[in-house]
């Protein structure tokens, strides 16, 4: 096979999943409430996941932002938003109890535009990406552990590879 021989036949969407063993009316609330999302995933938050909000999310130590339209929110259910002003995607997170005492947590991405190279890259990071936050939040939900895996994702300046 050679580069000439791919051809994407649709644009593909990110879709990750987790288990959190933790009810949905908790996982819901951890990604909707900055309090406790600030724990795993981003540093600061304009303010919670509410219909309607439009939101400034900081990674502080990237010095990077994205700006959050929230679309829906179905409490314990389901929180879907828009997010990155030059190319949009439409992400949603779903919340589905299982059995007792846990929740699973799937992530959609879709909506990406530019060359074929640059989706596929996008979606190759985007995915790797909310498995990191899926598995941070497992951890601080689960046993109350912080995980640095968003911050420590990247080679620390300086690190030659």
């Amino acid at each position: 096979m050679t580069v000439d021989d791919l051809r994407l036949t649709h644009i593909p969407d990110v879709t990750a999943g987790m288990l959190i063993r933790r009810p949905a009316c908790e996982v819901f609330q951890a990604f909707a409430d900055p309090a406790v999302t600030t724990r795993f995933w981003f540093t600061k938050s304009t303010g919670v996941m509410k219909p309607g909000a439009v939101l400034r999310w900081d990674w502080e130590m990237f010095g990077v932002s994205a700006q959050v339209r929230v679309q829906e929110v179905e409490e314990n259910r389901r929180i879907r938003f828009t997010w990155d002003d030059e190319n949009p995607t439409t992400v949603e997170f779903r919340f589905v109890p299982w059995r007792e005492e846990a929740t699973y947590v799937q992530v959609t991405e879709s909506g990406f535009s530019g060359s074929g190279d640059e989706v596929v890259a996008r979606v190759a990071d985007a995915t790797g990406g909310y498995y990191q936050v899926l598995c941070a939040a497992k951890a601080l939900l689960e046993h109350g552990v912080v995980l640095s895996v968003v911050l420590d994702h990247a080679p620390p300046e300086g690190l030659e590879l």
